[in-house]
């Protein structure tokens, strides 16, 4: 399965095959072939970009239980 699908998913739910292509022609019919590949790249980046600052978000968390362990044990 292609990261493209996986964010299909992630996104749209339980869309049968028929909602799938019916949405791809609508985006198709309004930026045109020649935008599509742009707003792919577009949104994958927004993808990346979002794991990022969730695993961000939870290293922070993670370091910050450690720490309090750390100052638990110390006790």
């Amino acid at each position: 399965m292609t990261a493209f699908s996986l964010s299909l998913l992630l996104f749209l739910g339980n869309l049968g095959a028929t909602e799938i292509i019916l949405i791809f022609l609508v985006v198709l019919l309004l930026f045109g072939g020649q935008k599509i590949p742009e707003l792919m790249r577009g949104l994958g980046r927004g993808i990346r970009e979002f794991n990022n600052a969730k695993n961000s978000v939870e290293d922070e968390i993670r370091q910050g239980i450690r720490d309090a362990e750390k100052k638990n044990i110390e006790k």
